[in-house]
């Protein structure tokens, strides 16, 4: 039995690592946006679902799932809100965008101390200029 569980765990590994497909940036903030919203509210049913293992009798407490889902579906679209937001200021064929900063945690390294140092950055500007 553990033979043939370590087979088949060699054989999945094996066929994901040769199976890689190139990674690409999307441009498309809308569509981030949703795709972190379904996921959120796909996460939140399974918390919510999960929730009613607690209760004395869970089919009286089936609207744990609703509340779940709706708080996975708002979390996720704040992140995707945040995710697609890159720098407080946009200025685009003259016209200014505002939007949240996304902050960067960083490593610095002193060579005068010798010691490392988190850092946070955050994009304020960002243009195109000729």
């Amino acid at each position: 039995m553990k033979t043939t569980a370590r087979l088949i765990s060699l054989i999945t590994c094996c066929a994901m690592l040769a199976s890689a497909v190139p990674a690409f940036a999307s441009d498309n903030a809308f569509r981030d946006i949703f795709e972190d919203a379904f996921y959120g509210g796909a996460a939140g049913t399974l918390v919510g679902t999960a929730l009613l293992a607690f209760t004395r009798k869970p089919a009286n407490h089936l609207d744990y799932i609703g509340y779940g889902a709706a708080s996975g579906v708002l979390v996720g679209s704040v992140y995707g809100v945040v995710k697609s937001a890159k720098s407080l200021a946009q200025i685009d064929n003259g016209v200014i965008k505002f939007a949240m900063p996304t902050v960067f945690p960083d490593l610095s390294d002193s060579p005068a101390s010798r010691q490392t140092n988190i850092t946070w950055r955050a994009s304020l500007l960002r243009g195109t200029f000729w």
